[in-house]
């Protein structure tokens, strides 16, 4: 066995997880149960995985290596341990969604994207923590309990992809898939201090279906500690499936090929605001500032823009909590008692929602559309914070105040939703620190179908910016 140090193999990229697992100075199985290891040590203080899969994931990377030994086809994923959200179906493992409902739910199928990372060659580590359906931006439910921030055990994970993000920053998870149907991907990158890729809606297929609950505007995608990671996974991901009405056709785009290139000329516009929100923490503001001007030493234009998007969230919860109502209004009476009460809000609000409101959602998602596309006629890429306030208490769902100034229940990610309304791609990239040693999240949007220009620019502020030398600590 190599000698090294075993935390900084379980920090150490999936991509050099990798090549080392197919030249075999590392095995699979080495790498699976250093990692093993440190799930046992640290789950129990952040609570990151609600479901461990440790005697498949050993069977898994002891069949990975002796396939590098027999000299067959190895797929993009080799043996590198990888983590599932609770929110996907994943054959013979159970999958709760957060739920009580389905506390005890063992489905017999794997999703599509569960699938193509199976066939890529993961080994599985386990599921992630969830809220209920994922229907909140923070990390609790009824049946496993809150996911803590690695960076403060004290402070919120964020959501729907908390346990993801959080396995990720702990060095838990080296590949993680998560979801994002307002920002669930984003929202806990930003407050973990990792990185997360939602893609233009469509590129990575999701079926089976399960009802109609944020079906139009959650995507799926990576969450890790490299951007070449995420590109490497997403190579995995992305292409149509004939099932879902809504996959894209396949790109034919190497995204390990595309990040080896910086574009020569490009002209940004950022905001602090989009017209959704008047008010973000000081460090969260210069963090970011400091960030955008970092990237004019490439002779990159960036400039503020005049971004007003209008009813982003009168649309955005229409379409929740309708979505809600539909799916699981007839279980309330029967469950009420067993539901988060966040979720029973959702549906109740939803069964009382005129049906003209579902089709004024639609036209307020159009306007938003036309915004961005009257923006992206100026501009190459928008950038914005990610979240508004570092990772705040847990036990709280929601900010009411930041600076003193009442925010709205969506005050303090208010940046995100859009872009799953609009389906442009966005990434999550660290770019500071607070006072309190939190980490600060910048959000690097895309017109539609520019998934490389944001892995580029991404790629490009990770090497003038690197963040993967701070670690989180658990002594």
């Amino acid at each position: 066995m190599v000698r090294m140090n075993k935390e900084e193999i379980c920090y150490m990229s999936a991509w050099e997880m990798g090549e080392k697992i197919k030249t075999q100075e590392l095995s699979s199985l080495e790498i699976t149960e250093m990692i093993i290891e440190r799930i046992e040590k640290i789950n129990p203080i952040i609570n990151a995985y609600c479901t461990t899969t440790f005697d498949l994931a050993r069977d898994m990377a002891k069949k990975a290596d002796e396939a590098v030994k027999r000299g067959e086809k190895l797929g993009l994923l080799h043996g590198i341990p990888t983590s599932i959200k609770d929110l996907m179906l994943t054959e013979g493992i159970r999958t709760t969604y957060g739920s009580k409902l389905y506390e005890n739910f063992v489905p017999e199928r794997d999703e599509v994207a569960v699938k193509r990372l199976k066939k890529a060659g993961i080994v599985l580590l386990g599921k992630t923590n969830t809220p209920e359906f994922g229907h909140v931006t923070i990390t609790d439910n009824l049946v496993f309990g809150e996911t803590k921030n690695p960076w403060n055990i004290e402070r919120t994970s964020g959501g729907s992809s908390g346990g993801a993000a959080a396995a990720t920053a702990a060095g838990i998870s080296p590949l993680s898939l998560g979801s994002d149907g307002g920002g669930s991907i984003r929202v806990p990158s930003c407050l973990c201090g990792v990185f997360g890729f939602k893609s233009t809606y469509g590129k990575i297929p999701r079926y089976p279906r399960r009802g109609t609950y944020f079906y139009t505007i959650a995507h799926y995608g990576p969450i890790t500690r490299f951007v070449k990671d995420a590109a490497l996974m997403f190579n995995v991901l992305k292409g149509p499936h004939g099932a879902d009405r809504q996959s894209l056709p396949e790109d034919n785009i190497d995204y390990i090929a595309t990040i080896k290139s910086k574009p020569s000329k490009l002209k940004i516009g950022y905001s602090l605001g989009l017209g959704v929100t008047k008010v973000i923490e000081d460090e969260v503001e210069q963090a970011v500032l400091e960030s955008i001007r970092r990237l004019e030493q490439f002779g990159w234009v960036t400039e503020k823009a005049n971004v007003k998007l209008k009813k982003v969230n009168n649309a955005f919860y229409s379409f929740a909590c309708i979505g809600a109502a539909y799916d699981y209004g007839k279980k309330l009476e029967e469950w009420r008692d067993r539901i988060t009460p966040g979720f029973v809000k959702q549906i109740t609000i939803g069964l009382t929602t005129p049906g003209i409101a579902y089709q004024m959602a639609w036209d307020q998602r159009l306007g938003i559309d036309e915004e961005m596309y009257k923006f992206f006629k100026n501009y190459d890429i928008l950038i914005t914070p990610t979240t508004a306030v570092p990772a705040f208490e847990l036990g709280k769902v929601h900010v009411d105040k930041i600076k003193g100034k009442a925010v709205s229940h969506a005050g303090w990610y208010a940046f995100t939703p859009a872009f799953n309304l609009t389906g442009l791609p966005a990434a999550s990239i660290p770019c500071g620190w607070t006072s309190e040693g939190l980490p600060v999240g910048m959000q690097i949007i895309g017109k539609r179908f520019d998934d490389a220009l944001v892995f580029q620019v991404s790629k490009v502020f990770e090497e003038v910016a690197p963040w993967q030398d701070k670690r989180p600590k658990f002594d």
